[in-house]
């Protein structure tokens, strides 16, 4: 019985550290795939959830600030490691059907918004008559 146990405790302790390995392999990979892609006029998100733009930034110097334009004009000096991530453009793809004006019907008498209580008796109504 006491073989078994010893069996089970040493495969869990081979697993664990065969998960960390794996995991700090992943984790260097990820941060040197982040210092390539950081250069001057990329979209960042910092860990306050601040998104910038890079303005100065030294991959191989971690400990110098790195500059991240936040808004126009304004320059705001980092921690390498405050940058989260790098934000990618999502490809916006376009629709090819267009409308044609005849598509579009707009009613001149329908309410550009309801207010609250238009809203809960329309709500009421349509539960009645289910």
């Amino acid at each position: 019985m006491e073989i078994i146990l010893f069996g089970l405790l040493a495969v869990l302790l081979v697993f664990m550290i065969f998960n960390t390995r794996k995991r700090q392999k992943q984790m260097k990979a990820e941060q040197e795939e982040k210092a390539t892609k950081t250069v001057p006029g990329v979209r960042v998100l910092l860990q306050g959830g601040i998104y910038g733009t890079i303005v100065s930034y030294d991959p191989d110097d971690l400990d110098h600030p790195a500059s991240v334009e936040v808004a126009p004009g304004v320059v705001i000096e980092v921690h390498s490691q405050a940058i989260l991530r790098i934000v990618e453009p999502k490809d916006i793809v376009a629709d090819d059907t267009e409308l044609a004006d005849d598509d579009l019907v707009v009613e001149a008498d329908a309410p550009i918004a309801e207010t609250p209580e238009e809203t809960r008796a329309r709500l009421d109504r349509d539960a009645d008559d289910k």
